[in-house]
């Protein structure tokens, strides 16, 4: 029996702040953000989105085409949690209409939260092969205005069906993890931006890709040119890059193309909604399958990373016909919506959205018919409507 993903579910707010007008606006060249960390545009999240509303509108994109009577699990990775106590995958079920008996939580690791995520929800599909489980991963990155991490900042959700014979991506046995307590990234208790050590960051991501990369190829029997693809978390573009040439460095021409043109199409969504924590290297993988070339059955390595941190190599076989599981024109549409805003803007909604409206204030989102969005609190209870 094979396990793995069946549906994919995307979403990203309607606003978008272009890296060209933010490199004027911080006397920045352009080229640095462009090339340099790989970034062309940036989502923007307003007071109206969190991981909650984002969770609930990447799921509804393929919510109506599954048997909800099957989903057995919920599992939302995400490092923007909205309750230091109850799980955002609660308010995710509530508004996805599902059964009462299906288990839900919330896990947080960093950026490694969906891919935890996933592990669970395989195993457990394994055990409850007529069940089928939900994973999402849902965040918005800040690092606060002005500050060296502003470039990598994004906002969206990833939502992915697991179910035993899946349509898109069967997921391999084996892995390879390490882990190791550190201070690259973090964010306590009394901030709401995030702390980063960039330099240091990117050191260690990079040396935990070599390790379990290297200790998956040793464990499985297998050499780099067996991969059709290697994808990345990404939190900027020019970070995968690095790992990837890193991979293929020492490989014949062929390898070493063909690898290099999948990082391409891998980090196409990615350069133009930026850094979405738990859910970029699933992003990475979506652009992927909509946007590189793959053949049935192709081998596409899977390298999840979390600061604080954890490394886990994985990888999954491509099925045959798996572009009919996707919705690609919907994707296309869900980036093309987005409304350019200006540097002023996108500043003023940042430092709105840092604050949680007065209790009993009801929101209003700007978001198309159809969307969640959260309404504010009543009597310190969160409200989540759709549009």
């Amino acid at each position: 029996m094979q396990v793995g993903i069946d549906q994919i579910g995307f979403y990203t707010p309607n606003k978008y702040v272009d890296m060209v007008d933010l490199a004027h606006a911080r006397n920045q060249d352009p080229n640095k953000f462009l090339i340099g960390i790989g970034q062309s545009k940036m989502s923007v999240a307003d007071q109206t989105q969190d991981a909650v509303s984002m969770g609930i509108n990447a799921t509804m994109r393929y919510i109506d085409e599954i048997d909800r009577e099957k989903v057995g699990l919920l599992v939302i990775g995400t490092e923007s949690g909205v309750d230091q106590s109850k799980s955002a995958s609660l308010f995710v079920k509530s508004a996805l209409e599902l059964a009462p008996e299906v288990r839900t939580f919330e896990i947080k690791e960093a950026c490694f939260g969906m891919s935890a995520g996933i592990m669970i929800a395989r195993d457990y599909v394994r055990l409850h092969p007529h069940h089928s489980a939900i994973v999402i991963g849902s965040d918005i990155a800040r690092y606060g205005l002005n500050t060296g991490g502003e470039v990598t900042q994004g906002a969206g959700s990833v939502s992915m069906l697991i179910k035993a014979e899946p349509r898109i991506l069967a997921l391999k046995n084996g892995h390879s993890a390490y882990s190791a307590d550190i201070n690259d990234f973090w964010r306590p208790n009394d901030s709401a931006v995030a702390l980063v050590n960039g330099k240091y960051s990117t050191e260690v991501y990079l040396d935990f890709f070599k390790r379990t990369f290297t200790n998956y190829q040793a464990q499985n029997d297998c050499q780099t040119a067996d991969f059709a693809a290697l994808i990345y978390h990404l939190p900027f573009v020019k970070m995968g890059f690095k790992a990837n040439q890193l991979a293929i460095e020492k490989q014949e021409q062929e390898t070493a193309e063909r690898l290099a043109n999948n990082f391409t199409a891998s980090a196409q969504y990615s350069r133009e909604i930026g850094n979405i924590y738990t859910a970029s290297l699933y992003l990475s993988l979506l652009s992927l399958l909509e946007n590189g070339n793959l053949a049935p059955e192709a081998l596409v390595g899977l390298f999840s990373y979390g600061s604080g941190a954890m490394g886990e190599f994985y990888a999954g076989q491509v099925m045959e016909g798996y572009q009919n599981a996707l919705d690609f024109d919907g994707d296309q549409e869900m980036i093309a919506r987005r409304q350019k805003v200006s540097v002023s803007e996108y500043e003023q909604i940042f430092t709105q959205a840092l604050e949680l409206p007065q209790d009993n204030f009801e929101l209003e989102s700007d978001e198309e018919t159809g969307y969640w969005y959260f309404a504010g609190t009543k009597d310190h209870v969160r409200q989540y409507k759709q549009k």
